[in-house]
């Protein structure tokens, strides 16, 4: 077990709170010029930090609620039929009709490293602490709960509450290093937090360098000793390193053609999440990670359609 008083309901959904939308990518078939039409592949899929955890969870088997918002169009019937037939519980997604369902641009260059995006995050702004309280009876039947960043700052401070008096553990991630901060004082009450490292080196005031194995174990610990109990730190080329107060460690990273970087670090996080439920050594956990990472890089999509924990493990890294 990773966490000794942590007891592990897996049967119980998990409860995840955080963004939905689409997502549309375009990749560079040469160097990028201003002011022109560039040509490139481009891509329009579903996304957004808590779709692609809640969807990766339950294609590995975990039981998963859904709260988002989207906009009252057609794209969002659209996601919120495709999530249902996924297997995720949505009967309580917000309908907007004062925000379109969100969206994300994407560019990358020819060897599949994002160049820049933007995003369009305003529906999440529709899950108000009013909804969550609404929603409250779902915190007392989950077994943890997943965030992302982009709920607003009441909403994060309602979520730590009902969870708390749910005796819940909360899994977050940064989203962006734009909206780190928002997670900042609440690292304390985190079981577990999965940033990039933009975004760890925010929310521990200092910068470093990811080629640097203990650099970056170092960044890792700094998260622990604001008291986040598992700090998982992807690193794009350079690896996932992770630790806790009692041990830390390094995954390399696995040499692989990327095909499309969107997604590769919610499959990581939810990896580690289903491991963290399932009683799955935390070596274990973040090598299945990082190989959920490394096939969700190969995939043309936010998410693997045939997802699994066989399919991990037939394609474990050593």
């Amino acid at each position: 077990m990773i966490f000794p008083e942590f007891s592990p309901t897996p049967e119980a959904p998990v409860l995840v709170i955080g963004g939905a939308g689409v997502d549309m990518v375009g990749r560079l078939k040469a160097e990028l010029k201003p002011g022109v039409s560039n040509p490139a592949n481009i891509r329009i899929s579903f996304g957004g930090v808590g779709r692609n955890v809640a969807e990766n969870l339950v294609r590995l088997g975990q039981p998963v609620r859904l709260i988002t918002a989207i906009g009252d169009d057609l794209v969002g019937e659209q996601l919120v039929d495709l999530i249902e037939a996924a297997g995720v519980d949505v009967s309580a997604i917000l309908r907007s009709d004062e925000h379109s369902t969100g969206s994300y641009l994407g560019v990358i260059n020819s060897g599949g490293t994002l160049h820049f995006a933007l995003d369009d995050i305003n529906a999440a702004s529709a899950i108000t602490p009013a909804y969550l309280h609404a929603h409250a009876d779902l915190f007392q039947g989950a077994s943890l709960v997943f965030i992302d960043a982009n709920l607003p700052v009441n909403t994060l401070r309602t979520v730590f509450s009902l969870a708390g008096r749910a005796h819940l553990p909360v899994c977050a991630d940064p989203t962006s290093p734009s909206l780190a901060k928002r997670l900042q004082s609440y690292l304390p009450r985190l079981q577990m937090i999965s940033p990039n490292g933009a975004e760890a080196a925010i929310l521990c005031d200092r910068p470093f360098q990811a080629s640097k194995r203990q650099e970056a174990i170092d960044a890792a610990k700094c998260l622990v000793g604001q008291g986040v109990r598992l700090a998982l730190l992807s690193l794009a080329e350079y690896g996932v390193v992770y630790a806790t107060s009692e041990t830390s460690g390094h995954v390399p990273a696995i040499r692989t053609k990327i095909v499309d970087p969107t997604g590769a670090g919610d499959a990581l996080t939810a990896t580690v999440i289903f491991s963290l439920l399932n009683e799955i050594s935390l070596d274990d956990a973040v090598r299945l990670g990082v190989t959920a990472a490394t096939l969700t890089l190969q995939h043309r999509g936010t998410v693997i359609p045939d997802l699994s924990l066989e399919m991990l493990y037939d394609h474990l890294v050593i």
